[in-house]
Parts: structure tokens; C-alpha cells; sequence
């Protein structure tokens, strides 16, 4: 316990024996995935695994900082180097490919915690509707230059409740980012994610959304919508062409 004696006093020993005994999942190893992945080694997560099919690049490192130095390699075994050098405690896992229809049930059954870190919709939509078809908490941020949001989703609302269209996933371009937009937004999921484990409030149904160049932020209420193809239980089962084009739900399972 010495590792982690100023947290302590806050969370208590119950409190950091449930992160030691927690098993949580990092979709993308990238901007926001770097500060998620290292504050919940150093809080001392029980088990991490880290889905990146990704390689470091040189201009990764202006907000991807857990990979100095890994030039070429995959992200995820990368972030796993990191995570063994930070915290030897926690078991790491890395997944060096893409979450796709075909894999994604079978590694997000085994977590307790989901965090949403990918760079595309296609991502964050298959992850939403796999953890709510296996009733898994996710943790969702997005980033855009100075502006990110975030928001927790614990059975309903979900990520198509709160976005009913998105942009084809072939025009998917590089986003504009700040790496300190990065680093805040992750760290508030990382927030959430322990939040989450030790059973205290979190962003259920509130949208937090800030813009880091204003230092204007606030929340808007998020509403489970009736028409929702995942809350409403119609979708049960991952279908392939559910995540082309615009990721429109087109195939139930009424």
C-alpha cells in the first residue's frame, strides 16, 4: 500500500482494494488514452488492457507522451512497456489491432469499465452498443482543438441517444488538436473511470463539455431518446452493417 498512501486517506484501503481487484479497458492508446492509461496504472488498476492496432509516429508525441522514445512501434505494446515500467502491480494486456464487429464482444465481456478513447465514430459506436448489449459502463471524451467533452454512460442514455447522425466513416480526417486538450479530457475520464469502480456520482445522462482557450465550461442534460435503437432493446447483436457509411442502425434483432 505504500505505493499509493496519498490516496488513501480519500478513497480508503476498501477503496483501493477495489481498484487493485478492477479490470478496466482502453480503446485507443492515443492523445486521450495517454493520461487515462497512465493515472489508472498509477492508481493501481488491477488489470489494463489497451486495444491499439496503431504505430507511433513523430507527430504523435505532441500530446501522445506515454511513447517517447517508441518511434515505429504498435501502441498498445508501447503503452504496455509504459505501464510495466510505471506500476509493476497492475496486469497489462495489449490488443495490437483494431476493435472491430467481429472482436469486440469477445474483449469488452471480460472488463468491468470501458473507456472510449478512439479517434473515429465508427469506434465509439460499435463500443457503445457493444457495452450496452453486455451492460458495461463506458467512458466516452472526444477532443477538437481547444473544445473536448465528456460523459459516462451507465445503462441509458447512451452515445446514440446523444448523437442521432454521424459523418461517413470514410471521410474521416486527422482532427486538429492541443496536446493539453488531450491530456485534460483524458484525465477526466480517467476521473470517472475510478469514480465509477469506488461507486461515487458520475456523468450519467450530463454532457460536460469546455473550451480550454475560453476556460468556459458547462453541462447539458442528456435524455434517453424513445426512438434510441440500443435503449429500447431492439439492438441485441453486433451486425457488420451497422458501422458503414454514416453507422446508421440498420439490421435489429427484433
Amino acid at each position: 500500500m505504500k505505493r499509493y498512501i496519498r490516496q488513501i486517506p480519500i478513497i480508503g484501503e476498501d477503496g483501493q482494494k477495489k481498484l487493485m481487484k478492477a479490470k478496466v479497458l482502453v480503446v485507443g492508446a492515443g492523445g486521450l488514452g495517454s493520461p487515462v492509461i497512465a493515472y489508472l496504472a498509477a492508481s493501481g488498476i488491477g488489470k489494463l488492457g489497451i486495444v491499439d492496432g496503431d504505430v507511433v509516429e513523430e507527430h504523435n508525441l505532441q500530446r501522445q507522451v506515454i511513447h517517447a522514445g517508441n518511434v515505429g512501434m504498435n501502441k498498445a505494446e508501447s503503452a504496455k512497456k509504459f505501464v510495466e515500467t510505471l506500476n509493476p502491480d497492475v496486469e497489462v494486456v495489449a490488443y495490437p489491432f483494431d476493435i472491430d464487429p467481429s472482436n469486440v464482444l469477445e474483449i469488452v465481456k471480460d472488463y468491468d469499465v470501458i473507456v472510449s478513447c478512439p479517434d473515429n465514430f465508427r469506434t465509439r459506436l460499435l463500443l457503445n452498443d457493444a457495452c450496452k448489449i453486455l451492460r458495461k459502463p463506458m467512458v466516452h471524451a472526444a477532443i477538437f482543438g481547444f473544445e473536448g467533452e465528456a460523459m459516462t454512460i451507465v445503462d441509458t442514455p447512451c452515445y446514440r441517444c446523444l448523437y442521432t447522425t454521424f459523418p461517413k466513416v470514410d471521410e474521416r480526417t486527422a482532427t486538429p488538436v492541443m496536446g493539453f486538450t488531450a491530456g485534460f479530457f483524458g484525465c477526466i475520464q480517467a476521473s470517472e473511470t475510478i469514480k465509477l469502480i469506488l461507486g461515487m456520482e458520475v456523468l450519467k445522462g450530463r454532457l460536460f463539455r469546455g473550451d480550454l482557450r475560453t476556460m468556459e465550461f458547462f453541462e447539458i442534460e442528456v435524455s434517453t431518446n424513445p426512438k434510441c435503437p440500443v435503449c429500447s432493446g431492439k439492438l441485441r447483436s453486433i451486425h457488420p452493417e451497422n458501422y458503414e457509411g454514416e453507422c446508421e442502425v440498420i439490421k435489429l434483432d427484433e
